[in-house]
């Protein structure tokens, strides 16, 4: 277990030297997130009533947090497709290191690239606006949150990314599963104006969830779901742990078993 750890810290590092290697893919992995939070927030800022004080960008800031981490899965499952494209897997496989290593590693790597992206966001959410209220123990954990739930995530990219394989297949893969979740959700504005059918899908949306509680650990009122007294619409807090839980739970072991049959 100890010497499975160590090899997965080092192909951590390997994936963050990469980083430095190619600063271009830290630069666009920040500049992203930060365009979208000016996009919706001097686009949409003066149409959506968020009936929230402080105005839209208060409602704005959770959506955009949640979005960006939930877009872990794509970019885990396109690096990992890519580093197969390449031979590198291969050249991993002749190495006396753990069969898991490499995967895990790299859900290390995009969570650690995670926090950098979600701290970048906070500044540029200050800077137009944004202000939690809840102190800054529950703005914390609302990032614990966030770092949880991208991590959970990267594991659904890591089985795309060895299911698929092609880059390119991945890519839409990706993003054919994380746009439906981010955008039919109370991520960027109030579910009630959608058909009732999707409220209840929004409702029960990870996404919606995370969003959430994000904003009731920012202090924001928790308003969403097409039923008041649902347990998702009570109780975010707890149905979001309980979702990167299961997530976890399945992805976790379908992942690692998919990478050693690979390997074989």
């Amino acid at each position: 277990m100890k010497s499975a750890m160590h090899d997965a810290l080092v192909i951590t590092k390997r994936q963050l030297l990469q980083l430095a290697r190619v600063p271009e893919l830290l630069v666009f992995s920040t500049i992203q997130p930060v365009m979208f939070v000016l996009m919706f927030r001097y686009v949409f800022g003066g149409s959506i009533d968020s009936g929230q004080s402080g105005g839209y960008v208060q409602l704005l800031m959770p959506g955009i947090f949640v979005q960006t981490v939930a877009f872990t899965l794509a970019s885990t499952a396109i690096g990992l497709a890519e580093d197969m494209k390449k031979g590198l897997i291969d050249r991993f496989r002749s190495l006396p290191i753990s069969r898991g290593a490499v995967i895990i590693g790299r859900t290390f790597g995009d969570a650690l690239l995670n926090i950098l992206v979600l701290a970048v966001m906070a500044l540029a959410g200050y800077a137009v606006g944004w202000r939690p209220t809840s102190g800054i123990v529950q703005t914390t954990l609302a990032f614990v949150f966030l770092f949880m739930f991208g991590y959970a995530l990267s594991w659904i990219g890591i089985l795309v990314g060895l299911s698929v394989k092609e880059a390119r297949t991945v890519q839409s893969v990706g993003f054919l599963v994380t746009f439906p979740l981010t955008f039919v959700s109370n991520a960027f504005a109030p579910t009630t104006g959608m058909p009732r059918a999707l409220q209840y899908f929004a409702e029960w949306n990870p996404v919606s969830t995370m969003v959430a509680a994000c904003r009731q650990l920012f202090g924001l009122k928790n308003e969403f779901g097409a039923t008041a007294n649902s347990w998702p619409s009570q109780h975010p807090l707890e149905t979001s742990l309980m979702y990167v839980v299961v997530l976890m739970a399945i992805f976790i072991p379908l992942s690692i078993r998919k990478y050693k049959n690979y390997s074989n």
